[in-house]
């Protein structure tokens, strides 16, 4: 049975962090002759169902440098833009491949793929998980926080979608304080808040408003306030989120040392200000060049001569 890497949760606790630590190691090795190609004579699917920049770009390079060769699909172009059974799409691949990432909308639909495919499936994205966003985001906090992963409270501002579902199982795998500050009719689904507690998880609190959040956090982190699909909505949500915004009031609050991290792209002026993310506490180009380096510890992880069975 492949090992999948569909949610967070797919890794545990120590592995995530080892993963964290391996990513470390992976960017200091990079350009060098030792570093490692553990996907050497293998071939690797991109397949985008979705636009996407760092995604594409981050996991083709990565996949290249770990030995491997990528290969970049996107939906519209096979038979599963003329609605080929997901699952008989799944089996086909596993034909070719040694691994398939994919981007997609529904979580369901990446479920049904993996259920039936004979190699991992990645989830690059989806409407309800950003996993390996977070992989790059807990790495870029081991890097520039002196305690790392240590004690931390991270603040999430905003939208309460697939980047602060990837949070709230963060926290509950890690241990880590999280306060959410998400208006009414945006906030995280209930399921996944209650997956997220019910894992011995440290404090996952919704809060009030964006200053109770990020009182004393060593994190500051938003997202866009319509992400792919929900443009008709725009006009809607820049009213619901005018109160949002992540100023350099919010950093002020929170911890002397806090940092911003912002998934990418990013609106300024809407979901954060240009002095926030321009500033001097923002790690956002190394959060997204961190991107490459995780994926790369992921991949090693699921592929590598001594990749690991599921637990």
């Amino acid at each position: 049975m492949p090992r999948h890497f569909l949610t967070l949760l797919d890794l545990q606790r120590e592995e995530l962090l080892a993963l964290t630590e391996r990513a470390i190691e992976l960017k200091a090795l990079r350009g060098r002759p030792e570093h490692p190609r553990p996907l050497a004579g293998k071939s690797v699917a991109v397949l985008m169902e979705k636009a996407s920049t760092r995604t594409r770009i981050s996991f083709e390079v990565g996949i290249h440098e770990l030995g491997g060769a990528p290969i970049a699909l996107v939906g519209r172009d096979l038979q599963l833009g003329r609605n080929e059974p997901l699952g008989d799409t799944a089996k086909v691949l596993s034909r070719y491949l040694s691994a398939v990432v994919v981007r997609t909308h529904g979580h369901d639909r990446l479920e049904e793929l993996a259920a039936a495919s004979e190699v991992p499936f990645v989830n690059a994205l989806t409407d309800s998980f950003h996993p390996c966003q977070l992989l790059a985001d807990l790495m870029t906090i081991r890097e520039k926080r002196a305690a790392g992963l240590e004690d931390l409270h991270v603040a999430w501002v905003g939208d309460g979608n697939n980047m602060a579902h990837s949070w709230i199982l963060a926290a509950s795998l890690l241990d880590f304080r999280l306060t959410l500050a998400c208006p009414e009719g945006y906030r995280p689904d209930e399921q996944v808040l209650a997956l997220g507690r019910a894992q011995k998880a440290g404090q996952i609190e919704l809060c009030a408003s964006v200053e109770d959040a990020v009182k004393g956090a060593h994190v500051v982190t938003t997202d866009v306030w319509a992400s792919m699909g929900q443009e008709q909505e725009a006009a809607a949500r820049i009213e619901a989120f005018a109160d949002y915004t992540v100023t350099a009031q919010h950093m002020e609050q929170a911890a002397s040392d806090a940092i911003f991290l912002h998934c990418l792209p990013a609106h300024r002026g809407e979901e954060v200000a240009a002095e926030v993310i321009d500033g001097p506490a923002s790690h956002v180009w190394d959060q997204a060049e961190n991107r490459l380096h995780s994926q790369k510890a992921l991949l090693e992880l699921l592929l590598g001569p001594q990749a690991s069975a599921p637990k």
